[in-house]
């Protein structure tokens, strides 16, 4: 491998996505898959924390000993230059593992790169009709803010009555699947699309 071309793999982006449900694979986390899928496609480097870690995680308590799941989950976040957050829609809000998750995140307050700053945030969010996707996609949007990320224009609210996976986690549902896919080219345009210097 050129001097070069090291580089660029050592300077590749880093994207964590962030979501799931307990209890196996579930429609949030094969569409935050599909949102990842289309991030990775574009040479960025790429790390699903899945339902089944989120479940390890314990209730968020400041300044308890962290586990190492807990350490896992904030380190990722503090080498990653994006982020996905996917949470199925309970109850008309985000689930508590996936806030659970983003209440974590406190451990960054202190940070040269506090909680997520600059960062782009690409929003997934399943639920088995549409009123429980826009309330949670709201609140989502609240938590990136406060945690000063930036959401990407566009998000994906799946329907899952209507949009279904299959077993090997495509969706058969191609306007779905194609919003997931702009979900996380969004973020990858953002990390790959140079900036001007002010």
């Amino acid at each position: 491998m050129f001097a070069s071309q090291q580089d660029q793999a050592v300077n590749r982006p880093f994207v964590v996505g962030i979501g799931g449900t307990a209890g196996g694979p579930s429609s949030t986390e094969r569409a935050l898959s599909i949102a990842m899928a289309a991030v990775a496609a574009r040479g960025v480097d790429t790390l699903i924390l899945g339902g089944e870690f989120l479940g390890r995680l314990p209730i968020f308590v400041p300044k308890a000993q962290r586990t190492p799941e807990e350490r896992e989950l904030v380190d990722a976040v503090r080498r990653a230059d994006g982020l996905l957050i996917a949470s199925p829609g309970y109850h008309g809000c985000v689930s508590g593992m996936v806030k659970n998750a983003l209440d974590l995140l406190e451990e960054t307050a202190k940070d040269s790169r506090v909680y997520l700053s600059g960062m782009p945030v690409g929003l997934v969010v399943t639920a088995y009709g549409w009123q429980a996707t826009g309330g949670t996609l709201s609140a989502l949007r609240s938590v990136v803010h406060a945690l000063r990320g930036w959401p990407t224009p566009m998000a994906a609210a799946i329907n899952s009555s209507i949009s279904r996976f299959r077993e090997d986690g495509s969706c058969e549902d191609t306007a779905a699947s194609g919003q997931l896919s702009l979900v996380g080219d969004q973020v990858a345009d953002f990390l790959l699309t140079p900036r001007k210097s002010a």
